[in-house]
C-alpha cells in the first residue's frame, strides 16, 4: 500500500485501484475536536480537487476535497456514530471513504510522506 498526501492535508493510502481517503493528523490538530462528519456514499462519483465530504468541528466547518477521481464504493459509517475518530485515529479508523482510481495517472504530483512532512514544517 502506498500513502500519498495533498496540500489541503487529505492522505489517500492506494491499494491497486482502490483507495482510502482521508484527513491528516495535521489537519485533525487545525480543526480541534470534530463534532460531525458528512462522507459519500456508495455510488458517488468524486473529482480531483472537488469537495467530497464535510467536517465540523468546535472552530469551524471544512471541505474535505478528492486526491484523486473515482467512485466511492464506501463511506465510513463509524464517522456517523463517532465523529471523534477523525480526531483519535485519523490516517487509521477514522477515514472518510474508500473510492476505486478512475485516473491513476492523477496520483502523479501528490506528495509522498517526506514531502509531506517537510511541507507541514515550512507552514
Amino acid at each position: 500500500m502506498t500513502t500519498y498526501y495533498t496540500r489541503e492535508h487529505e492522505w489517500i493510502a492506494v491499494e491497486g485501484d482502490v483507495a482510502t481517503v482521508g484527513i491528516t493528523d495535521y489537519a485533525q490538530a487545525q480543526l480541534g475536536d470534530i463534532v460531525f462528519v458528512e462522507v459519500p456514499g456508495a455510488g458517488t462519483t468524486v473529482a480531483k480537487g472537488k469537495e467530497a465530504a464535510v467536517v465540523e468541528s468546535v472552530k469551524a466547518a471544512s471541505d474535505i476535497y478528492a486526491p484523486v477521481s473515482g467512485e466511492v464504493v464506501e463511506g465510513n459509517a463509524a464517522l456517523e456514530g463517532d465523529p471523534a475518530l477523525a480526531n483519535t485515529a485519523p490516517e487509521t479508523e477514522g477515514w472518510f471513504f474508500k473510492l476505486t482510481l478512475s485516473d491513476p495517472a492523477e496520483l502523479e504530483g501528490l506528495m509522498d510522506d517526506t514531502a509531506y512532512k517537510a511541507f507541514v514544517d515550512s507552514l
